[in-house]
């Protein structure tokens, strides 16, 4: 006790304390005359195996969603590993997802492929689009529009004019398909009422 009385008036706080100081000397006592920490058996300082790599893989691969902590937890090790795991071994990263108009379908993909190959034609060809047939539909509406000679009647001086609208939608309208090229239309088809349009009916009319 009084040697380490004298050791804390000589060090201050940087001494030992008195609990440090008794099981040094425990041990130096039972033949110990190292001063470092023996070896023990524990966990490993890395889990980074063969085995902990394809088991990571496997839970990205099923959620690309899920955060470290839940792939650590479902794998069994610890969040550094996992960490280095992903970033090192996989040379992955964490990014958001951006925002885009409209997630494309499988066929969509297809018909954007296509695009990108027709535009590739017509610059290559000056004379590509004036072969090009393209149709459309659109609704057109009746018009039984008077005659200015229809529209006439009998008024007085002080009585106000008549009036007409120009075009007035009527209650008659009809489905109409066109097809035109770079100058004309080539071709048109009424759809009769009560007609589906759909692939069939856009092949009678092809023929």
């Amino acid at each position: 006790m009084e040697t380490l009385k004298m050791i804390q008036q000589g060090f201050g706080d940087q001494s030992l304390s008195r609990t440090q100081v008794f099981q040094w000397h425990t041990q130096f006592k039972t033949g110990h005359t190292s001063v470092d920490d023996d070896k023990h058996t524990g966990r490993p300082t890395s889990c980074t195996t063969t085995e902990t790599v394809a088991r990571i893989q496997q839970l990205i691969h099923q959620d690309q969603c899920q955060t470290i902590c839940d792939i650590a937890e479902g794998v069994g090790v610890g969040y550094g590993t996992c960490q280095q795991v992903l970033t090192e071994e996989m040379g992955m990263h964490h990014v958001a997802a951006k925002f885009v108009p409209r997630i494309l379908i499988s066929d969509q993909k297809q018909q954007r492929i296509v695009c990108t190959e027709l535009r590739r034609l017509a610059s290559d060809n000056e004379t590509f689009l004036s072969r090009v047939i393209i149709g459309d539909e659109s609704w057109v509406y009746g018009y039984d529009p008077e005659t200015k000679r229809q529209s006439s009647q009998w008024k007085i001086p002080t009585s106000p004019m008549p009036k007409k609208a120009r075009q007035v939608k009527s209650n008659l309208k009809s489905m109409i398909i066109t097809f035109f090229d770079i100058k004309v239309i080539v071709h048109k088809k009424f759809v009769p009422t009560g007609q589906t349009v759909n692939s069939g009916f856009y092949c009678e009319v092809l023929r």
